[in-house]
């Protein structure tokens, strides 16, 4: 890690990617913990890959413009999600098959879109991300989207826990599951446009899940976990980002290869759940 942090703020452009990748570490994996405690893991996905039409939108109207992107990105997004849960509402279906299908024709138009109007290289990065991306802007959105996570958390934080883990209790208390619902989507939409700029649309929801679902094998209580994703986030970037600069590739999938190994390590050595703790307790079982 002393070598790493060096050669990052050697470049100007390495500097902003890290610091906009910083307060994505520290907001976007809580909202995945709240995602995987909720057993909805891959809607985060769903809508990364939702608000891909926006975004391709925002370009060919603007081009590579983060505000642009940001508009188009949001509005795709949210829409994808209120239209899964209209439609499920209006046919009696399943919300999650209503959402399968409006993110695939999603993801195929905003692919058809960008590759109508755009180079490769401008596909590429708006699908796995640059951190040449990261201009002022940009580095706003994400320090802003920070905080008005970590604000809507300071509020939601005991509905959103009772939702969890007691949903008719918090029914019965008046908790208004809904609105808070409603509201915690809008914060992953939001956090998943505002990492696109490093990350692309692609490879955004990496550094919000990866490092929640790792968090289980380090904490037992939901504050821990939050405190454990944001801390493998934090690494993730760190690694990622250095092998984007090193390698010479798009900072997304460097990330989320960093993220991805941490996970894979927590698995293997977490103290809760993880294999090899399981193999001791057998061990000392028998």
């Amino acid at each position: 890690m002393a070598e790493i942090l060096p050669t990052i703020l050697e470049y100007g452009f390495m500097r902003r990617a890290l610091v906009g990748g910083l307060a994505l570490a520290l907001s976007a994996p809580a909202l995945g913990v709240f995602l995987m405690l909720r057993r909805m893991s891959l809607t985060a996905d769903v809508m990364g890959h939702g608000m891909l039409p926006g975004v391709a939108l925002g370009f060919i109207l603007a081009g590579l413009s983060v505000p642009a992107l940001a508009l188009g990105g949001l509005a795709a997004g949210l829409l994808v999600v209120l239209g899964a849960g209209a439609l499920s509402r209006a046919t009696g279906g399943r919300e999650d098959a209503a959402l399968t299908a409006l993110y695939l024709v999603a993801l195929a138009g905003g692919v058809a879109l960008l590759s109508w109007r755009g180079s490769p290289v401008e596909l590429t990065q708006v699908l796995f991300g640059s951190v040449l991306g990261v201009d002022q802007p940009a580095l706003l959105l994400m320090a802003g989207t920070a905080s008005l996570t970590w604000l809507f958390l300071a509020f939601a934080w005991r509905p959103l826990v009772l939702e969890c883990f007691d949903p008719g209790f918090a029914q019965a208390v008046g908790a208004r599951g809904s609105a808070w619902h409603l509201g915690f989507l809008g914060m992953v939409v939001l956090n998943l446009v505002a990492a696109f700029a490093a990350m692309g649309t692609l490879m955004a929801v990496g550094v919000m899940m990866l490092p929640a679902i790792a968090a289980r094998h380090w904490a037992g209580s939901v504050g821990g976990m939050v405190y454990a994703a944001s801390g493998l986030a934090v690494l993730a970037v760190l690694a990622g980002l250095a092998f984007s600069l090193h390698a010479d590739v798009p900072a997304g999938p460097a990330i989320v290869l960093a993220a991805g190994a941490l996970w894979a390590a927590s698995v293997l050595f977490g103290p809760r759940e993880g294999l090899l703790a399981r193999w001791r307790r057998r061990h000392l079982a028998g």
